[in-house]
């Protein structure tokens, strides 16, 4: 297993706690094979993006979708209702339909809002909502003067 020494990174950051484990976990999973089933991500607005996985051969019931910290994880397995279908046999069968679990790690803040199952493409539907207390606040500077004032002020009512 290959690790990471991020030491450098942590001198000059904060708050990036879950930083190295996303790193280390993209790092395994790379070792497995990465090439099914097939997806996109995609960025829809400055806060909204798109999972699509191609599920062709599988049923919307045969489709899992789970979020727990922070992880997007995508199940699919053939039911065993489905593979007694008329009991088909197949010449060449190139449309895969073992198993497959595919996890996406989601940024802080970002959401599934909602998935959508249509021509064998599974959308699962991301929102990052940052917030009111995160989002960016301007700070006023005061002016020397206003300090000096404020100061002789309170000189005053001491006195």
């Amino acid at each position: 297993m290959n690790t990471l020494d991020l030491t450098p990174l942590y001198r000059s950051t904060v708050g990036f706690d879950r930083f190295a484990s996303v790193l280390n976990t993209a790092f395994q999973n790379e070792t497995r094979p990465a090439g099914y089933p097939p997806y996109d991500i995609e960025v829809r607005d400055e806060n909204e993006y798109a999972v699509t996985i191609a599920a062709a051969g599988f049923e919307q019931d045969e489709l899992d979708i789970q979020v727990e910290k922070s992880v997007l994880t995508v199940r699919g397995k053939k039911s065993t209702n489905s593979a007694g279908k008329g009991e088909r046999q197949y010449l060449y069968q190139g449309i895969a339909t073992r198993a497959f679990e595919r996890k996406f790690n989601l940024a802080d803040h970002v959401q599934v809002t909602d998935a959508d199952f249509n021509n064998g493409l599974l959308t699962v539907n991301l929102v990052r909502e940052i917030p009111e207390a995160m989002k960016p606040k301007t700070i006023s500077i005061n002016s020397a003067k206003v300090l000096q004032h404020k100061s002789q002020g309170a000189k005053a009512k001491a006195a």
